[in-house]
């Protein structure tokens, strides 16, 4: 046989039962031998025996009998099953525990009748021979345990059911063990997050029907296909589910892993999922409940089970009771939520292993069993019978709640879950949106009792209708939800600035720099005494003679110094800072300003060298220049190095964790570097922190609390893979700060050398792209599982998101243009250097300047809720990209306002932090935005155009008395051109019925105004003439509202623009009036 079995492992694992009946405890010391027999039926998937038989041995062995008796451990098996255990027969255990190796073949001939009184001498010669250890519900079917069952029978044995003990015995597990647990856990969690979640986000997305059992067979079809990419790195042939996968929705939900899928459709409500992995017979389990369009209640609900799967999870640790577990539980549920403690499951779980459920090992009530170090546990909590009041039907009135996971038990800790995937609410609930749908159908409803003698000859376009009356019902929505924006945002923006105006933080008061504290620490230095230009190097002064006096003057009051040489002399002229010339305009620096103050003194010498002299009289001002020159430059350094610390804030000290499963990653780069050369090394996670350790043992520590934004950026069309930090303060590395921290590896060769020869077809490059994407794919599980891991470290705190590239527009934040991606929190380029970062929770609005149709490109200006702080500007967008821009923006509530001019942001936001009340007192943020003015005249306009769609009598009358006809209202009609044509065209009128209603008016028209045959012109003519009357109306627009009263039309132009406006039902003029007014 291929097999080998693991002698080690036996023997280490046989000393554990031999101890453990040895100490005679309970059920264990009533027994006098101990039987396991196991036989042939596929319908058994979990038994003792089998169980007893994978931990002692790894295999199944079937039509297997063994006997432990107090000296001896006998096998009864085949020829091949004989063979496989011969290893055994060297006992390996030296303390005597484990006794001698007994192994008979199998005979057919005689039925195995000699075996079997081998079997029964050793059972009665082992202690006093009548009791028998065995496994009461374990009964195979077949001939030789037929057989076997009639020997014992004969001969009138008592039986134990040593099941629980044996259970108890088997479920702490050994490393290996937990290995392949956790393996088994991985795979789970993968076939939910990538595969069952992603399925049922299809089904749904797609408004598709789909049984909760074909959906299951497809999950056993994933395990099944030995191709498929998540079951890599395993042994394929050795991973099967613990029970068939559970998908329960519509009502009908039983909390249980014994229920069988129906064949009822998925309901889009509360959707259960179950499933469990086994991998080389070792169990796992996960429970996810998909929610969609979830009320408050229920994510309340929800919200509170996953908080108390976190406390069950706490408290179950090495030597604690499972019952203690159950009532601290409870105890929180009847105490946070008393209206659900009736509808909660009855345990919250159950020990797992080779088999998937140990009885004897439940988190219920009367289980006073204590967990050990190593069991691993399939922890969940459900609640069933939650009604759901705001459900669109009567199969989501009734829902049910079902969390559940692998968890493994610490000594001294809480529990570790071995199944990851993230059950927040954010991450299983599913939020559709059909607003529109219903307001398009409400809409279509209404319009099919209006008469359609109205339109003409009746509706004939549906489609192009429905489509029309959606775009602008969208717009609208947004332009609404918008001006909501725009109220709370300017009531929220006063009442945080009067409520920062009593909360200014004190400036601090730099202390004036002091040469010398007494006057006995002066130098005693010749120079002094000689009256010359002395420099101090210890205490940076320069000691200077005035009117015969040495007086000290520290390098800080210095501005600058210059010498010169002029003629027979050096001139040394020193400037000194004072009132009126501050180097630091944000420090006061002059606690007297009314002293007097020096500004500069020249000091002049001699460049002739006297006979005896070594040097000419000026050395002594070069020595001086040159001293001060070093002194003011080391001097401005520390200050700068020391202004830049100033307002960093302390961080917690790193605490390392020495663990050897400490999450890392090696190979990585660090942007900005420590030094100049660039340098990889290795990212660590810790108790509290990231730690970075660079090849030359460079350290950059990064504190989790520290961290604003963790963004994970896989390689999707880009060279690089990173790991981005933004800081909620800055740290200091590489002598100045950062608030941008960021890790990444390359994944291919960014430089490509286009001198090489190179073919379509070639194998060296063939064999490169495909090392590539497996590069690739690697680094992306790598990192994928890093920031996995340390988000279940972290217990959540720290959460890795990732930027949504398909949202992503072009722009330039800094010098180049770069790929702007949003993420869930804010709109990140993370790939070039410097890095851009803004935080969406920070930004007041968004205004879009340069905003022309003649433009190919807009600029974009980020204002935050601090007006202190500087704006933000990404420009050169291009303007394709702003509907899409402007929709990112709504949908994060985020108000935007747009203009066609370049705005002076550093006097805006001066003006409005000096005086903010005035500010919003004069409508605040509303100056920017075109639609907040007016909003009237455009609801009178489009009254104005139903009744001209509804009647073309009522509108020949308004045509004629259109004297006080505004240009606005005007421009306004030619805005909602698109509606109007809709109204025209979709009832069916061709342009031949045009024609012929534009003739009856002329027609008409000529018999009232009798005497003005030149304002009659053809309707041909005027079709023909369409697009140069549109090009002057256009022009006549944009005058008029540079200067509306200056500008009035004689009566002759107001009837034919009338008559044209009945013709065309607008003007094909699209430019917004609010835009043309600014």
């Amino acid at each position: 046989m291929s097999m080998k079995v693991d002698k080690e492992a036996f023997y280490r694992r046989a000393k554990q039962l031999y101890a453990a009946w040895k100490e005679a405890s309970g059920d264990w010391g009533k027994v006098d031998s101990i039987i396991c027999a196991v036989g042939v039926d596929e319908d058994i998937v979990y038994s003792k025996s089998t169980a007893l038989q994978s931990w002692l041995l790894g295999y199944e062995l079937t039509d297997t009998i063994t006997v432990f008796a107090e000296d001896s451990i006998t096998f009864l098996a085949s020829k091949k099953k004989i063979e496989f255990l011969r290893p055994l027969e060297t006992n390996l255990d030296s303390s005597g525990t484990v006794p001698a190796l007994k192994l008979l073949n199998r005979d057919k001939d005689d039925k195995d009748k000699k075996n079997f009184s081998k079997l029964l001498e050793n059972i009665k010669g082992s202690k006093k021979g009548k009791t028998l250890g065995v496994f009461a519900k374990d009964k195979f079917p077949g001939p030789f345990m037929d057989l076997w069952r009639a020997a014992l029978k004969e001969e009138s044995f008592e039986n134990v059911d040593l099941s629980s003990q044996f259970g108890y015995l088997m479920s702490p597990k050994e490393d290996s063990e937990l290995s392949i647990i956790k393996k088994a856990a991985g795979l789970s969690s993968d076939i939910f997050s990538k595969y069952l979640k992603e399925q049922i986000m299809d089904i749904i997305d797609g408004d598709k029907k789909k049984s909760h059992s074909k959906l299951c067979k497809d999950i056993e079809d994933q395990i099944q296909n030995k191709d498929n990419k998540l079951l890599s790195g395993m042994d394929k042939n050795a991973i099967d589910m613990c029970y068939p996968p559970i998908i329960q929705s519509g009502g009908n939900y039983k909390l249980k892993f014994s229920v069988v899928s129906d064949k009822e459709n998925i309901h889009f409500g509360a959707i259960v999922c179950s499933l469990g992995v086994r991998y080389k017979s070792y169990c796992s389990n996960i429970v996810r409940t998909m929610l969609v369009d979830p009320s408050q209640n229920v994510q309340d609900i929800y919200t509170y089970m996953i908080s108390l799967e976190d406390l069950i999870i706490s408290k179950l640790q090495d030597g604690v009771k499972l019952s203690d577990v159950y009532n601290a539980a409870m105890d929180n549920v009847k105490k946070e939520k008393p209206d659900i403690a009736d509808k909660i499951n009855k345990n919250f779980g159950f020990a797992m292993g080779i088999e998937f459920r140990e009885a004897g090992l439940v988190i219920g009530p009367n289980c006073d069993v204590k967990a050990k170090k190593g069991m691993i546990f399939n922890i969940n909590v459900g609640v069933t019978g939650i009604s759901n009041k705001e459900a669109k039907d009567s199969k989501g009135k009734n829902i049910a709640l079902f969390v559940g996971d692998t968890v493994e038990v610490k000594s001294g800790e809480s529990g570790v879950i071995l199944t990851p995937t993230k059950k927040k609410v954010k991450n299983i609930a599913i939020f559709l949106k059909d607003d529109d749908s219903e307001e398009e159908k409400e809409n279509k409803d209404s319009n099919v009792d209006l008469d359609p003698t109205v339109f003409g000859r009746g509706k004939r376009s549906a489609v192009l209708d429905q489509k029309l009356r959606t775009d602008s019902t969208t717009e609208a929505k947004r332009k609404q939800h918008q001006r909501d924006l725009l109220e709370k945002m300017n009531a929220a923006a006063l009442k945080r600035l009067q409520d920062g105006d009593n909360s200014k933080e004190k400036q601090k008061v730099r202390k004036a720099p002091v040469s010398y504290k007494t006057p006995g620490l002066l130098p005693k230095e010749g120079e002094v005494k000689e009256l010359k230009i002395y420099v101090d190097k210890k205490y940076e002064t320069i000691i200077m003679p005035i009117f015969g006096v040495p007086v000290p003057f520290h390098i800080a009051t210095i501005k600058n110094i210059s010498s010169s040489k002029e003629g027979d002399h050096t001139y040394l002229r020193i400037n000194f800072f004072h009132p009126g010339a501050n180097l630091f305009r944000d420090e006061p620096r002059y606690t007297n300003p009314e002293a007097t103050f020096l500004k500069e003194v020249t000091y002049r010498s001699s460049n002739i060298k006297e006979p005896g002299e070594l040097t000419a009289p000026s050395a002594n001002l070069d020595t001086a220049f040159r001293l001060i020159k070093d002194i003011q430059k080391k001097y401005k350094a520390r200050e700068a190095e020391e202004k830049e610390k100033a307002d960093l804030v302390e961080q917690d000290t790193l605490i390392v964790s020495s663990g050897k499963s400490n999450p890392k990653l090696k190979d990585l780069y660090i942007r900005p570097n420590i030094v100049q050369k660039r340098l990889s090394g290795i990212l660590e996670a810790h108790t509290n922190g990231f730690r970075y350790t660079s090849i030359r043992g460079d350290k950059v520590d990064i504190m989790y609390n520290n961290i604003k934004h963790a963004l994970f950026q896989p390689c999707d069309g880009e060279m690089i893979i990173l790991l981005h930090f933004h800081l909620k303060n800055p740290i200091m590395f590489g002598k100045k700060k950062q608030q941008d921290v960021q890790f990444y590896t390359e994944v291919g060769e960014i430089t490509t050398d286009l001198g090489k020869h190179q073919h379509m077809h070639d194998r060296d490059d063939l064999a490169a792209e495909q090392a590539e994407r497996e590069l690739r794919h690697k680094l992306k599980q790598l990192f994928k599982g890093f920031c996995e891991k340390v988000e279940s470290a972290t217990k959540g705190a720290l959460e890795f998101d990732s930027p949504f590239r398909e949202l992503g527009f072009q722009g330039v934040p800094h010098r180049e243009t770069v790929l702007l991606q949003p993420t869930s929190s804010c709109l990140v380029n993370l790939t070039s250097w410097p890095p851009f970062t803004c935080t969406l929770e920070d930004v007041e609005l968004v205004h879009f300047e340069r905003v022309q149709l003649s433009l190919k490109n807009f600029d974009m200006v980020f204002i935050f809720k601090d007006y202190n702080k500087k704006v933000a500007m990404v420009t050169s967008v291009p303007m394709t990209m702003l509907d899409h821009v402007k929709e990112w923006l709504n949908s994060c509530d985020i108000k935007y306002t747009e203009g066609i001019q370049s705005l002076n942001w550093t006097k805006i936001m001066k003006t409005i932090v000096d005086d903010p009340e005035g500010f919003f007192e004069s409508g605040g943020w509303s100056f920017l935005d075109p639609e907040s003015e007016g909003e009237g005249e455009d609801d009178d306009t489009d009254d104005e155009d139903d009744n001209f769609e509804m009647s073309e009598e009522e509108g020949s009358d308004y045509s004629d008395s259109e004297d006080d006809y505004s240009e606005d209202s005007n421009l306004s009609d030619e805005e909602n051109y698109s509606e109007e044509l809709d109204s025209d065209e979709s009832s069916g009128k061709d342009w031949s019925d045009l024609e012929a209603e534009a003739a009856e008016d002329d027609k008409n028209r000529s018999e009232e105004d009798e005497g003005s045959s030149r304002r009659h012109k053809s309707s041909k003519h005027d079709r023909r003439d369409k697009h140069s009357s549109s090009s002057s109306s256009k022009s006549k627009h944009k005058s008029s509202h540079k200067s509306p009263e200056k500008k009035h039309k004689s009566s002759h132009d107001r009837d034919r623009d009338s008559k044209r406006k009945r013709e065309r039902s607008g003007s094909s003029h699209h430019k917004s009036p609010k835009k043309s007014k600014r």
